[in-house]
């Protein structure tokens, strides 16, 4: 199928839904506007935490992005060119939020949850819930409190990224719906308090009353359902009683995540060719550093002991997770794993990460551990890693928004 033909196909869908190498700067790696300020990554923000609005560095007055009449947006106030916004189909909300979630119990979602599904874990606290990409699909965010922490969970399936933030912004709690555009072919939000406009890649508002501020993160995984369910047999998890009609399982973007396609709906920064435009990375930023580890090291490596931002971390791998963009059907793509990164000083003690074959161990204790960054037996069994804030991204949309980012070879 050629583009264009990628393009009807897929619209159509979502519309029917809807009813170590651094790289250096040059000029195939600089973005159309200012590089954005680096990330707000780390640990998940502790309650109370949430940032405040801030006043934008403004540019000139231009044309509004189209459909701005659908909005009560200030769009005096903006960050970004409007000329780098499109639209991609679906109109405003076209693409329904999920306001009230519903949550079902481990055993009734293991009726319609296949053991390698992909699912977002997002844990605050005891609470511990499981967002699966079958439902985000459809729906893209989902509002809802973990932990009694307003949180938005995201997923913005042109870009493979599914970002959980804190929905507060100083003493206002926000809740987010779909603006049906796209810059570099990145989800845009608008919260309903404001309309402003929010970049999901970078929790940035891009347009609006909050145009320069940003969203906490909050440490979100993806890993296969039979992990979930195995280790968090009492979590919770989004029921696909949404209160909408979809075919909930069904993959409208098969073939999408082939390393071979372009991405769709990019029109942005040329894509450095150092990785494939569509290939699977991690993406870690601390302190302004910024790095990405390609799946295809993750897998043979396992374990990966880095420094960012002068802070230790290490970068695990497990087999057994289902791309959700592969096939006709979520649950059918192929084993792309899971990744997920964590702090590697524990009471004090620098950690250092290996596969041995069988088992991920570290070399001080000799401890075992799993891709969830806990101690499964071993001088350190019981204990658990700090996560770091760590998002899956196609490299495309990453490069688009970090282009000084260091590719971990």
């Amino acid at each position: 199928m050629d583009r264009a033909l990628l393009l009807v196909a897929l619209v159509g869908i979502v519309l029917m839904g809807c009813g170590t190498a651094t790289v250096a700067p040059s000029a195939t790696l600089a973005p159309a506007t200012p590089t954005p300020a680096p990330l707000a990554t780390g640990s998940a923000p502790a309650t109370g935490a949430a940032p405040s609005p801030v006043t934008p560095a403004l540019l000139p007055e231009e044309r509004l992005p189209d459909g701005a009449g659908e909005f009560t947006t200030d769009f005096s106030r903006h960050t970004v060119p409007y000329d780098e916004i499109l639209s991609g189909g679906p109109p405003k909300d076209g693409i329904p939020a999920i306001d009230t979630p519903q949550f079902v119990s481990v055993a009734e979602a293991d009726a319609w949850l296949a053991p390698q599904e992909p699912v977002v874990l997002v844990a605050l606290g005891e609470d511990v819930r499981a967002y699966p990409l079958q439902v985000l699909m459809w729906h893209e965010i989902v509002n809802d409190t973990v932990g009694e922490q307003p949180v938005a969970v995201t997923f913005c399936p042109l870009c493979n990224t599914a970002i959980a933030f804190d929905r507060r912004v100083g003493e206002q709690v926000l809740d987010f719906g779909t603006t049906g555009r796209l810059r570099y072919s990145n989800l845009i939000m608008y919260d309903r308090q404001t309309e402003s406009w929010w970049q999901q890649a970078t929790g940035e508002a891009i347009a609006g009353t909050f145009a320069g501020s940003r969203l906490s993160f909050v440490p979100a995984t993806i890993i296969a359902w039979e992990e979930f369910l195995t280790i968090y047999p009492e979590g919770r998890v989004l029921s696909r009683e949404t209160g909408f009609s979809r075919n909930y399982g069904r993959n409208p973007y098969a073939g999408y995540d082939d390393v071979n396609r372009p991405p769709f709906l990019y029109d942005g920064p040329t894509t450095p060719d150092i990785l494939p435009a569509t290939a699977r990375v991690l993406t870690v930023e601390l302190a302004g550093e910024a790095v990405a580890y390609p799946y295809e090291v993750l897998s043979v490596a396992r374990a990966v002991n880095d420094t960012v931002g002068n802070e230790p971390i290490v970068v695990l791998w497990q087999a057994g997770t289902a791309s959700a963009l592969d096939a006709d059907s979520v649950a059918g793509g192929r084993d792309v794993g899971t990744a997920a990164a964590y702090h590697r000083v524990l009471d004090g003690q620098r950690l250092t990460f290996a596969f041995d074959g069988e088992r991920l161990r570290d070399q001080e204790t000799g401890s075992s551990w799993d891709v969830l960054g806990r101690a499964v037996d071993g001088p350190l069994g019981g204990a658990h890693l700090d996560p770091v804030v760590a998002v899956n991204h196609f490299w495309f949309s990453w490069a688009a928004f970090r282009p000084d980012t260091r590719i971990y070879r």
